[in-house]
């Protein structure tokens, strides 16, 4: 089943599942309970963090379903958008009202998401520093998409692209 993706340094559990998709149309779901939850233990150090991130959306160009890179690619422009607007908030209080707008705006879109999964983790008293974070989530989202298509990563110690 990894013939196609074996040289793919990781993600090899999702880029199997998209074949396994593909190859049985309506046939594979998402499994929504607490019983199939797999528990991983967090990065210990932000370097760990960020280079865990770096390594999944450095598969993003070997995803076959265009739906999904649209998305991946939407998602990417709309942040560095965020910060387009951060800039151009120096030269006038139109930009800080959209900027403030669109933050608001994305926020609320997210949030409505995000609800029912805490919900579901059992989580949603951390939803009260989500709109706190968002700043630093659009920095981070836009910076580590942008260095995993430029640089190397570590994973299982060993240096690759």
């Amino acid at each position: 089943g990894f013939s196609g993706i074996d040289h793919v340094a990781s993600g090899d559990d999702m880029l199997l599942m998209y074949k396994i998709r593909k190859a049985h149309p309506g046939r594979v779901f998402y499994l929504k309970s607490r019983d199939a939850v797999v528990a991983t233990a967090p990065m210990k150090t932000w370097s760990e963090f960020v280079n865990q991130r770096k390594r999944w959306a450095s598969k993003t160009l070997v995803y076959e379903d265009g739906r999904i890179k649209a998305v991946l690619g939407f998602v990417y422009l709309f942040n560095c958008f965020f910060l387009l607007l951060f800039v151009m908030a120096f030269f006038g209080w139109s930009y800080i009202k959209l900027l403030l707008l669109m933050l608001a705006g994305k926020i609320l879109a997210e949030l409505f998401f995000l609800y029912p999964v805490a919900a579901f983790y059992q989580s949603r008293s951390l939803l009260r520093y989500f709109a706190f974070f968002q700043p630093i989530h659009i920095l981070y989202t836009v910076s580590v998409g942008f260095l995993s298509q430029l640089g190397k990563y570590e994973w299982k110690g060993r240096r690759t692209k």
